[in-house]
Order: C-alpha cells, then sequence, then structure tokens
C-alpha cells in the first residue's frame, strides 16, 4: 500500500529555505575574509575590538555614525536639490552659502580653523554666488563627475582668503560628502593616508585638491567597502569612520576599552 504524501508546512518550509541562505552567506562571509590581504584583516581587528556589532554597534553609531547622518538629514531638510534649485532660481545665494556652512558648523568634520576659512570665504555677495553656483553643478550636475570635481576645485581655489587657506581636500570634500554620502566621501590627508598604509593599498595622494586623488581615493573606500560586506556598510559614511579608526590617534592600536 502506498504511503500518504507527508504535507508540506509553508512556514517550516521559508525558514529552512531562510536558514540555507543564511549559511550560503556565512560560508561566502568566511570565504571572503579568508582571502583578505594580512593588512585588510588587522583593520578589520582593530575596528570590531572597538565596535564589536561593527557598523551596528551602539557605540559606533554614538561616535562616529550619529552625527555624521544627522548632518545628511539637515542637508535634505534644507538643501535638497529641490530646495537648491528653488533658492539658486532666486538668487538667494547668500541663503544657500550661509546653511552650507551652518549644517557643517554642527559637526567635527572641519577643524576649527578651517571652518572659519570657509565661513570668511562666502561671506561676501560674489564669493557666496560663485560658491552656491559650483556647488550645485558639482553635486547635481550632469556631466561626468571627474569634470565637476575639477570644476569645484576651482570654484573653491577663487574663493577669498583671509587668514587660513580654503583650498584643502578637507574644505573641498566637506560638503559633498554631507549632501550625497552614498557617492562622495571626506578626506583628511594624514589620517586617511595612514589607514591605506596599514590596510595594504595604494593611495595616490596630492597635497593641492585634484581628481587624480580623489579618483584614487574612491577606488580605495569601494575596495574597502567590497572587503567588509558582511558588515553591511550603509554607505561612505561608514568607509569613512572606518578608515578613520584605523589612522586617528583617536583610536590607539591597543583598544582600551575592550582589551
Amino acid at each position: 500500500m502506498a504511503q500518504p504524501r507527508r504535507k508540506t508546512d509553508p512556514a517550516s518550509s521559508q525558514r529552512r529555505n531562510r536558514s540555507r541562505a543564511s549559511s550560503r552567506r556565512t560560508t561566502a562571509a568566511r570565504l571572503g575574509r579568508a582571502q583578505l590581504s594580512a593588512g585588510a584583516r588587522r583593520c578589520r581587528a582593530k575596528f570590531l575590538r572597538y565596535f564589536p556589532k561593527g557598523f551596528y554597534d551602539p557605540l559606533y553609531e554614538d561616535w562616529e555614525r550619529g552625527y555624521k547622518w544627522e548632518a545628511h538629514k539637515r542637508w535634505e531638510t534644507t538643501l535638497n536639490r529641490e530646495h537648491f534649485r528653488k533658492l539658486l532660481a532666486a538668487g538667494e545665494y547668500s541663503q544657500i552659502a550661509a546653511r552650507a556652512v551652518a549644517i557643517e558648523a554642527r559637526t567635527n568634520l572641519l577643524f576649527s580653523f578651517e571652518k572659519m576659512a570657509l565661513r570668511d570665504a562666502v561671506r561676501s555677495a560674489a564669493a557666496a554666488r560663485a560658491f552656491s553656483r559650483g556647488l550645485y553643478d558639482f553635486l547635481y550636475g550632469t556631466e561626468g563627475m571627474e569634470t565637476r570635481f575639477n570644476r569645484w576645485c576651482e570654484v573653491v581655489a577663487k574663493l577669498p582668503r583671509r587668514q587660513t587657506r580654503v583650498l584643502t581636500w578637507p574644505v573641498v570634500t566637506v560638503v559633498g560628502f554631507i549632501a550625497q554620502p552614498h557617492t562622495h566621501i571626506f578626506l583628511k590627508p594624514m589620517v586617511t593616508r595612514k589607514a591605506a598604509h596599514q590596510y595594504g593599498l595604494p593611495f595616490h595622494y596630492r597635497p593641492r585638491p585634484e581628481w587624480e586623488t580623489y579618483a584614487s581615493l574612491l577606488m580605495f573606500a569601494r575596495t574597502v567597502q567590497t572587503d567588509l560586506r558582511d558588515l553591511r556598510p550603509r554607505d561612505m559614511i561608514d568607509i569613512q569612520s572606518f578608515l578613520w579608526v584605523q589612522g586617528s590617534e583617536e583610536y590607539p592600536d591597543r583598544c582600551q576599552a575592550y582589551g
């Protein structure tokens, strides 16, 4: 006599499928980590010593990601593409510059002297106009990123300087990073160069802001993003924060908090 067919429990079947998928992802992650360079593994281990839950660790959110994401949300509220375009059309250049400076001012991305340099550089009506038009083109223009980035560097280079230089890597990259963290990354030269050395990847740096260095940084960042895919980085905020942990004196190689 034929045995009756066992009924399939849909919920049980879904659980098994999820379990298999999770197992495959875990295996792939382990294989990926095994293929990392020694430098990449050391950098990963250092980051996880400080933040055991990785990019979703509450301490990481508190120390690194939170204020950067809040700055992005403020940008989206006051200077997203539609708001920016309307302000440009109305000739509200000083308002655009003031909003951009105010958003950055509530972060600790720039040093105090860099904040003052940026604030002073856009104070006049002519400078605010050049800054606003150049920034809109950089963020929302239709040409390739290389062209837009080089033009943005030219705009910043021509802004008035009072005491401190305006054309620096932090000043050139901070607004793009805040406005479009899925696309742009923030560059602190000394920390980033140290992080690249620790990681063991090339970073072709030049002191004067230009495309070749920025393109090299983006390539470096995307490689790190791929290497850390099992930790689920969300955007360049997570990648910049990871690199900051590697190169900043705020994070000694011997993590006191976690041994």
